[in-house]
């Protein structure tokens, strides 16, 4: 286990909502004009959800979907090799379609891997966005708006999840 002292020595990156909305238009731009528009959306969840519903708005792009992919366990701490939890994702409908995964940071680049091998087994056409990539990727996406070697602070996970009542 990670303890506080560890995770407050990482040296961070904050991303705020203000950052992400310019950022989402900025990426969604990138992939406009690579001239390939993606059929489908798919987020990598959780980190993916919120940019890939964004990357769907801004490229027209109605059809998303999600497939659960955990592998972080902490700040900086993983688990062995990405696992997919369910639900599954309902691959049937994607043979012979454009489909973009999006996710927030390839960091290992492990969880991207896994999710394109996944996608790519069921005939589809895919290509990979993130916000963010590190050199520690062991795979780069096609689109990646921004590098960095820090921990990236996003606004959807900046804060401890809500539990109890409020104000307990």
């Amino acid at each position: 286990m990670t303890s506080e002292t560890e995770t407050s020595s990482i040296e961070r990156e904050i991303f705020t909502w203000e950052d992400f909305g310019q950022a989402a238009r900025e990426l969604a731009q990138m992939i406009a004009d690579s001239g390939w528009i993606p059929e489908v959306v798919i987020a990598v969840a959780r980190g993916g959800l919120i940019p890939a519903g964004a990357l769907s708005y801004a490229l027209g792009t109605k059809v998303c979907g999600s497939l659960n992919v955990e592998f972080y366990s902490d700040v900086a701490q993983t688990l062995p090799e990405p696992v997919v939890l369910p639900p599954l994702l309902d691959t049937t409908a994607l043979e012979g379609r454009r489909v973009l995964i999006a996710d927030d940071v390839a960091d290992s680049g492990k969880t991207l891997q896994l999710t394109v091998a996944l996608l790519e087994d069921t005939g589809a056409e895919v290509r990979t966005a993130t916000i963010y990539a590190k050199p520690t990727t062991v795979f780069e996406p096609e689109y990646v708006l921004r590098h960095t070697g820090k921990w990236i602070t996003f606004p959807w996970s900046a804060q401890k999840p809500v539990t109890g009542r409020y104000g307990e």
